[in-house]
């Protein structure tokens, strides 16, 4: 059976990310500075969750560097309440050792943790663009191809045990697939996840389950079946499809996650200004769909977190 929609439901902004490239877009932050700012300004227009990732500030490529993370998680603490939710997916060119060193520094109320390996890849996108502003950009996104984005099932023990049991951090579980939500249950039943689960399912990504209307339903279905009433859902979809898809989702009692990462646009051919502009757009959906918008404290409720204080930034 369908849950009931939340009452609240809950925006996630990501900001960054470690997908798009610099030349895909002159709004993608890049600096800290931009990080921050960006950040900031989504959780003002209704973000609660604020999903982190770093960039060299010299050339945007993706960062894993403790020491950047640094320069703008203070600044977003200190200027806002939302929740702030580090990576530790990092890219798909990181070791798992670099994509744990922001997180096990920081110590975050969340962290996001992919639930399986996979093919991962922008790659076609190659094919459209001419002229790249930096030497790495193309290399980095053709490399797509012939990438596996390693999450095995003692990589993910790992992340649990030293991230979730070792530092109180909670997780954005990131679902690709159908398989991802039983290897979800896999850790369930073993004992090193508990309720509540915060299931963010993923449509459109190259490599994962497509950003069909019935896909939506299927994981739905399956996340019920294996989770009963201890998740909350949300839903990502990326690229074209993120505000149709989201429009759909919610309906069905979803909670959803815009930002940069997950596309760049605002609608048909406009390029979307900032992070903001994506949650103002979700926000104003929600709202004539008869929704209510969660605040930072409702989500740390709804989820279980232990609380900003208990940071290490």
């Amino acid at each position: 059976m369908t849950k009931i929609a939340p009452k609240k439901v809950i925006i996630t902004c990501a900001v960054t990310g470690a997908i798009h490239t610099p030349t895909m877009s002159e709004h993608l932050p890049l600096t800290p500075a931009d990080i921050a700012a960006q950040a900031i300004e989504a959780a003002q227009a209704g973000a609660a969750i604020l999903h982190l990732h770093a960039r060299n500030p010299q050339d945007g490529r993706p960062s894993a560097d403790p020491d950047v993370f640094a320069e703008f998680l203070p600044v977003i603490r200190d200027a806002c309440d939302a929740v702030i939710n580090i990576t530790s997916g990092g890219s798909t060119h990181m070791s798992l050792e670099d994509r744990l060193a922001p997180p096990l520094r920081f110590k975050p109320e969340m962290a996001s943790l992919n639930m399986g390996s996979m093919n991962f890849s922008i790659h076609p996108v190659a094919n459209k663009i001419k002229q790249w502003k930096y030497d790495w950009e193309k290399p980095y996104v053709e490399g797509t191809e012939d990438i596996i984005f390693r999450n095995t099932f003692r990589d993910i023990r790992r992340i649990l045990q030293d991230l979730g049991e070792g530092c109180g951090t909670r997780f954005e579980f990131e679902c690709y697939d159908v398989g991802h939500l039983y290897n979800l249950a896999h850790f369930i039943d073993a004992g090193l996840v508990k309720p509540p689960f915060f299931v963010q399912t993923i449509f459109g990504i190259l490599g994962g389950i497509g950003p069909d209307p019935d896909n939506v339903a299927t994981m739905r279905q399956t996340a019920n079946r294996l989770f009963g009433s201890d998740y909350e859902w949300s839903v990502l979809g990326a690229g074209r499809h993120q505000m149709s898809l989201l429009t759909f989702a919610s309906i069905m009692g979803a909670h959803v996650r815009v930002g940069l990462e997950d596309s760049l646009y605002l609608g048909r051919g406009q390029m979307a200004p900032s992070n903001a502009a994506q949650v103002r757009k979700i926000r104003h959906i929600l709202e004539e769909l008869g929704h209510e918008i969660a605040t930072p404290a409702e989500a740390r409720q709804m989820l279980g977190l232990k609380g900003g204080h208990q940071v290490n930034f």
